[in-house]
């Protein structure tokens, strides 16, 4: 059996396809005989509106676009729950768009964004920057964007702050003794080493002394587990070793055993984004419980205040907090 939709309600009541939305939608400005050959026709037919047929004469599309880097799909599927939890709430339908490197370019997903007329857009972690931003936002749609802190008119962002993060955990450790601290770099995630190499810099600096253990990882080695074989067989140690990822942080631990370096013995191993896998590995590997389902509720709460309340909303970078979860991998 056809589906019956708006185009066929229209053409059945020789009236155009905004018309008829504007009779969907309650509006006032269609005249009353044209409002009843409408209704006749729906009634005819037997039209059920969808979403987008009701949001045409609005300019909306009850759609929310999300925007996800691929390469930390992982990490974000807490988020994308929390998110679309909220917005079954507030009856909106989510687009999912992923970003891969080297292949994915961001201006084709921001035309494809413009084209699908969504009512805003949500964007996971660092992967647009200003230019892009502005883009979007010459649209007028609004934005919130997980992961790092920004504001505009018409942008907002849900953040967990972890320059201040690690800047905290090093300066106790620096206040207990522990002054040999290095960070492992990670290359799928630049953004976020750069605000943890921030936080670093600045809590060595307020102790009267300098960070230097930044352990980046040549291009060639196409894994931190390679060069980080290599980098522990030298015999190199420091009292503490700080990942982003649980999967570095694993590959921290196996090359120090086969080293021979014992965790937490002669090293301590801290992974910032904690994950299940944390507590499965052994030794477990302490970290920071990230609210990731509140990122994603909390984003979307605050993208629905932006499309209805917009004079309402006063704060639009709204700061999340975390726990430390000391492990076996931590004295």
């Amino acid at each position: 059996m056809k589906r019956i939709t708006i185009y066929d309600v229209a053409k059945e009541a020789d009236v155009s396809l905004a018309t008829v939305s504007r009779v969907i939608n309650g509006s006032e400005v269609v005249r009353e005989d044209t409002r009843i050959k409408v209704q006749e026709a729906i009634e005819k037919l037997g039209y059920k509106p969808n979403a987008i047929a009701q949001g045409l004469a609005l300019q909306k599309t009850t759609t929310i676009a999300l925007i996800v880097p691929e390469a930390s799909y992982f990490y974000t599927g807490q988020i994308i729950n929390g998110l679309i939890d909220v917005a079954k709430i507030y009856k909106y339908n989510i687009m999912l768009h992923t970003t891969t490197e080297g292949i994915t370019e961001m201006n084709d997903i921001i035309e494809n964004i413009i084209k699908s007329r969504v009512d805003g857009v949500v964007i996971f972690n660092d992967k647009l920057n200003k230019e892009e931003l502005n883009q979007l936002t010459r649209y007028q749609v609004p934005i919130v964007v997980i992961g790092n802190k920004m504001s505009d008119e018409t942008i907002g962002s849900v953040y967990v702050d972890y320059s201040k993060l690690v800047y905290d955990f090093a300066t106790n450790c620096i206040q207990n003794g522990k002054k040999d601290i290095a960070l492992v770099e990670d290359r799928k995630n630049p953004q976020m080493i750069k605000q943890l190499l921030d936080g670093l810099t600045r809590a060595f600096a307020d102790q009267g002394m300098e960070f230097n253990n930044f352990i980046q990882i040549p291009k060639e080695y196409r894994s931190s587990y390679l060069f980080l074989k290599e980098f522990m067989s030298k015999g190199t140690c420091h009292e503490v070793m700080i990942t982003y990822r649980d999967s570095q942080a694993m590959a921290v631990m196996n090359t120090a055993k086969e080293a021979g370096i014992s965790i937490p013995e002669d090293m301590e191993l801290v992974c910032i984004l904690d994950s299940k896998y944390n507590a499965m590995a052994r030794p477990q590997i302490s970290g920071f419980k990230i609210p990731d389902y509140d990122l994603g509720a909390v984003a979307m709460r605050l993208l629905t205040k932006m499309l209805h309340d917009e004079n309402e909303v006063i704060d639009k970078e709204i700061e999340l907090s975390y726990i430390f979860t000391p492990r076996k991998s931590t004295k």
